[in-house]
C-alpha cells in the first residue's frame, strides 16, 4: 500500500490553538491506529522545542484517501495548520 506523509505546518496562533484542540486531532488519527496504517506522527519543534507543526506518514490506498485524512484533521478544519501538504513517498530504510 502506498504510503503519503501529511505535513502541517501551524498559523500564529497554532501552539495555542493545538492545546484546545489536540484530543480532537488525536481521536481522529486513533482508527487509522487501529488499522495499523500510521508509520509515524509527531510534532514538527522549532528551535525552543516548542510543536509548531505536524507529520503524519501513513498508508492509504490512494492520494485521495491521504488527502481525506488530511482533509478532516482537527487541526486543518480549525485553522491550527496555515498550510498542510500529502506527500506520497517511499520507505527505504529501514529496509523491511
Amino acid at each position: 500500500m502506498p504510503l503519503f506523509a501529511i505535513i502541517g505546518r501551524d498559523g500564529p496562533r497554532g501552539l495555542e490553538l493545538r492545546k484546545l484542540h489536540r484530543q480532537a486531532h488525536l481521536a481522529n488519527l486513533e482508527p487509522l491506529e487501529r488499522e495499523g496504517r500510521i508509520r509515524y506522527a509527531g510534532p514538527l519543534l522549532d528551535a525552543a522545542g516548542n510543536p509548531c507543526g505536524s507529520l503524519i506518514v501513513l498508508e492509504q490506498a490512494s492520494r485521495e484517501d491521504a488527502l481525506g485524512v488530511a482533509a478532516r484533521d482537527p487541526y486543518v478544519t480549525q485553522g491550527i495548520f496555515a498550510s498542510h501538504e500529502v506527500i506520497e513517498t517511499r520507505q527505504v530504510f529501514p529496509k523491511s
